[in-house]
């Protein structure tokens, strides 16, 4: 009994290690998905960086407007300018995540 218990456990394990080898083509595969994914985080950060730009030039503009509710505005553009940014930005990442659960 005691040496079937072994030959079970033994045979368990070999087929656990021989299943969890992946092959070339699955490793290959999940490189894809994975560059996929980083190209698409990428994006995400470009995204961010852009608006924050954007809006910089924005507050700036704001700064040496003269007018105060024209400054108001322009300060109120900066900032929908980044929110906007991010939430796509988080789509963007969202999309990612989701391309890398998929494997």
């Amino acid at each position: 009994m005691k040496i079937q218990s072994i030959s079970m456990l033994s045979a368990s394990a070999f087929a656990l290690m021989f299943t969890s080898c992946e092959s070339p083509q699955e490793e290959a595969r999940e490189d894809r998905v994975e560059e996929k994914a980083d190209r698409i985080e990428e994006k995400a950060d470009a995204v961010r960086d852009k608006a924050e730009q954007s809006a910089d030039r924005t507050e700036e503009e704001a700064d040496n407007s003269r007018n105060e509710a024209r400054e108001d505005q322009l300060e109120n553009e900066a900032d929908r300018i980044r929110r906007e940014a991010e939430e796509k930005a988080d789509r963007l990442e969202d999309e990612a995540d989701a391309i890398r659960d998929s494997e």
